[in-house]
């Protein structure tokens, strides 16, 4: 019996159809799936302080530090063990349900007291910048981020209340006084003290917006730091949308970092961070989110592989995760009746990417799925998140005009 060709082309429909329904998560499978990430975060919080034979029945798992490639002396550096156990800890209370599990709470306030205790430890973080390579300030950036929004969901443990407001303000401090001259922040520098080193987009990016809640929260600090920050994403931005790896508008290739392909994991925290101070409309916000996901196959292609800048686009592998989250951030600046589509498609990418083991990893280091899980569950939190308040455009101060050739002066 002859089966017709359109009976055949009907059954391979049916079953590609069904095929996809199966591979599609649904809110059920996503809710689940946070659920099993949030225990799984509490249980593998750890402790990386050296152990003696007088400390070793009173050690506390109080951290989740990030690992990547960079060591201090052998060690993970402060500013990864700050910036990571910082950022689990956002993920954590940015998940509903926290206060009535008591372990959960338990496992907060200790990551807490670990930021209190060792964000602004001398000599390795607070004021400062050691070497040509430090990334103390990306752990000041995340901690300040995640004791805001701490205070604005009222995670703050009630014994700790009163150490709040100099904590963040020391941070604060702290990161104005770390800016680079001329603005912005970076974690690599140069040695030569005389020499000028340029800002990070990846890491100024985040730093203002976390100043800029700071700002909401009425801290007091010159705001012009902001500004600064800001005018050096400007100036890393290209013709393509693409931003520069590092700000240096007077060298631009269009070419490996600074292509779209080799951008897209930045572009749209730097456009989200522009859009806030009214610097970047909704269509430059909307075209850094498409470029995301029209160029996901080569970050994807450098998720949890070894090296760093490897070329032909010189993605590292820690931009997967972070490149999500502020995706899904960026969704914000747009109208609402387009976020839902986008949002699908960025957890759609998240979802294909999880583990066997119900987590999310973009390193070779066991440990940094810590960091990827949370990285997820802050995209998939996003639309609870908030932004910082949105302001309008400065008009910037016109250069004083050079007086006509033989006016008297």
């Amino acid at each position: 019996m002859r089966i017709s060709y359109l009976s055949l082309i009907l059954a391979t429909l049916i079953v590609t159809s069904s095929s996809l329904a199966a591979d599609t998560p649904t809110d059920s499978d996503w809710n689940q799936a946070m659920t099993k990430a949030v225990s799984t975060l509490v249980t593998n919080q750890e402790s990386m302080e050296p152990v003696t034979k007088v400390n070793r029945k009173e050690m506390v798992a109080r951290e989740w530090p990030y690992e990547g490639v960079y060591r201090e002396r052998g060690e993970i550096p402060p500013g990864y063990r700050v910036g990571g156990t910082a950022i689990v800890l956002r993920s954590l209370i940015e998940s509903p349900g926290w206060k009535k599990d008591p372990a959960q709470r338990q496992s907060i306030a200790r990551g807490f007291q670990f930021l209190l205790d060792q964000s602004l430890l001398a000599p390795r973080m607070g004021v400062g910048f050691s070497g040509g390579y430090d990334v103390r300030d990306w752990g000041h950036i995340e901690a300040l981020e995640t004791v805001l929004r701490m205070k604005e969901l009222d995670a703050i443990p009630t014994k700790a209340r009163a150490a709040v407001g100099k904590f963040c303000q020391g941070l604060i401090d702290t990161l104005v006084t770390n800016e680079i001259p001329g603005g912005g922040w970076n974690y690599s520098r140069s040695r030569r003290p005389n020499r000028p080193s340029a800002a990070s987009p990846f890491m100024t990016a985040p730093a203002v917006m976390a100043l800029m809640r700071a700002r909401d929260h009425g801290f007091k600090f010159d705001t012009a730091v902001i500004d600064r920050g800001l005018d050096t994403l400007e100036a890393a931005r290209l013709e393509t949308g693409a931003f520069q790896y590092s700000t240096n508008p007077d060298r631009v290739t269009g070419e490996g970092f600074e292509a779209v392909q080799g951008a897209c994991a930045r572009m749209a925290v730097c456009e989200t961070a522009l859009w806030l101070a009214g610097r970047a409309d909704v269509d430059r916000v909307r075209s850094s989110v498409d470029a995301f996901l029209e160029h996901w196959e080569w970050l994807e292609k450098r998720r949890a592989q070894t090296g760093t800048h490897n070329p032909p686009y010189f993605i590292a592998p820690y931009y997967f995760f972070y490149a999500h989250t502020h995706a899904a951030r960026a969704l914000q600046a747009l109208p609402k009746e387009e976020r839902k589509a986008l949002r699908d498609r960025i957890l759609a990418r998240l979802w294909q990417v999880r583990g066997e083991d119900g987590l999310w990893n973009d390193r070779v280091f066991p440990r940094s799925a810590s960091f990827g899980t949370a990285m997820t569950i802050l995209a998939f939190r996003a639309p609870e998140s908030p932004l910082p308040n949105k302001t309008k455009a400065k008009k910037k101060k016109e250069e004083p005009k050079e007086p006509p050739r033989g006016a008297d002066l």
